[in-house]
């Protein structure tokens, strides 16, 4: 019978059948996933085939698993050399980032994107905590919101406390399985909590001594919408190290780039310190964001340190 996972933790799965009934399951023997090395072979979002147990209420067992659409991934917090599917089969996903407590920065944005364009899955950009911005904070919405969307990702400012600028989420969700993501304390849980009240999800403050948000989420949980839709919510991420990237590869997963390349002198550019370099050029002519490529040479340099992938 072919099931959905809605939530893993670790070991045993939750899963909803083609009937709408939710199973315990767990898996039989090993999986080998597409040549992924990663710690956990099923996500949520995966649908899989299960068998239900003789004997055992609501328990079943995951014999297979279907070829995913496409994933979104990060390295492993435990296992370096390795990656963690955060989740599968998405057709969007929403960043949750806010400009005052905490502040998303720019380079963990730009990172989430790239990871989104390597794995085809639309990004949505969402600021959230607007009812506590000053003129700083908007000042720097707005030329945040400029470049992102001539970038050709949608950008929102709302305010979840306050229920503004939330008219055009319904219709965002509606009939599409969303991936909501950010780090801690940025306010994943309260907007899904007036998404879906019934489900009561922890919500916690930022923690005051350092400014970055207490962890609330500890596994990818699943949850349907009474609009019809799924969203993910998941752990909050400190940080994101991406896997399964060259160093050549990166400059395709920046809009911007991607479209200059050819004008590059060298087909294996990897513009730093190549002459003629197309890109370099358009950063001078203030055609490409001076920090979009400081973020592409930080990500660059972490993809030297994490020769491991």
């Amino acid at each position: 019978m072919k099931a959905l996972v809605y939530k893993s933790t670790g070991s045993w799965y939750t899963v909803k059948d083609e009937t709408g009934r939710f199973h315990n399951a767990r898996i039989k023997g090993v999986f080998k996933i597409d040549g992924i090395t990663s710690t956990n072979p099923l996500a949520v979002g995966d649908w899989v085939n299960i068998e239900t147990e003789e004997g055992a209420e609501g328990s079943a067992m995951i014999d297979e698993i279907f070829p995913r659409s496409n994933y979104i991934n990060r390295q492993s917090p435990r296992v370096k050399y390795q990656q963690h599917i955060i989740a599968a089969n998405l057709d969007q996903s929403i960043l949750i980032a806010t400009l005052r407590e905490p502040r998303t920065s720019r380079g963990f944005i730009d990172r989430f994107l790239v990871v989104c364009e390597m794995y085809h899955v639309p990004a949505i950009l969402l600021f959230n905590k607007t009812d506590i911005y000053r003129e700083k904070e908007w000042a720097a919405y707005e030329a945040l919101s400029t470049v992102y969307q001539s970038l050709g990702y949608p950008v929102y400012a709302v305010s979840v406390e306050k229920q503004s600028g939330l008219e055009e989420l319904g219709t965002l969700l509606q009939g599409k399985t969303t991936l909501i993501s950010g780090h801690s304390g940025v306010g994943k849980s309260s907007l899904i909590n007036m998404l879906l009240p019934k489900e009561g999800i922890k919500t916690q403050d930022v923690s005051g001594w350092s400014g970055k948000g207490m962890h609330t989420t500890t596994f990818a949980n699943m949850y349907d919408l009474p609009e019809g839709g799924r969203i993910i919510d998941t752990p909050g991420i400190r940080e994101l190290a991406i896997t399964n990237l060259e160093r050549e590869e990166l400059s395709h997963y920046f809009p911007e780039m991607r479209e200059r390349l050819k004008d590059c002198q060298y087909n294996n550019c990897i513009h730093v310190n190549e002459p003629k370099c197309a890109i370099k050029q358009a950063v001078s002519d203030g055609e490409i964001e001076e920090e979009r490529y400081i973020s592409y040479l930080n990500i660059l340099e972490s993809l030297n340190e994490n020769k491991g992938y």
